[in-house]
Formats: structure tokens, sequence, C-alpha cells
């Protein structure tokens, strides 16, 4: 029986885990568009082009 845990513990590995030397990178390219789409009231048009200088 100890003959059999003595075997079996020699295959048993060993697990290492270590931070890298360099820092991870990581690129992200990412296109961010966007569209406004307004539309104005007949009456709203008319009072700004009437008082351009309200905005």
């Amino acid at each position: 029986m100890t003959l059999g845990v003595v075997a079996l513990s020699g295959l048993a590995g060993c697990v290492n885990v270590s931070a890298p030397d360099k820092p991870i990178v990581i690129n992200l390219n990412i296109n961010v568009k966007q569209e406004v789409v307004y539309r104005l009231d007949g009456e709203a048009k008319t009072t700004i082009q009437a008082n351009p200088g309200i905005f």
C-alpha cells in the first residue's frame, strides 16, 4: 500500500504561477460613429431664423 502511494506521489506535478516579465498589452481598435438627427417644428425654425443669436 505504501509502495503504491510513494509511486503515485512521484507522478504528481507541480504548478508554478508567476507574473510575466513584460506588461500585458491589449490593443483595442474601436470606431465610434454617432449620428444626430433632429427635426424642428416649423414655428421653432422660423423663430430661430428670425433670432440667430439666441443660441
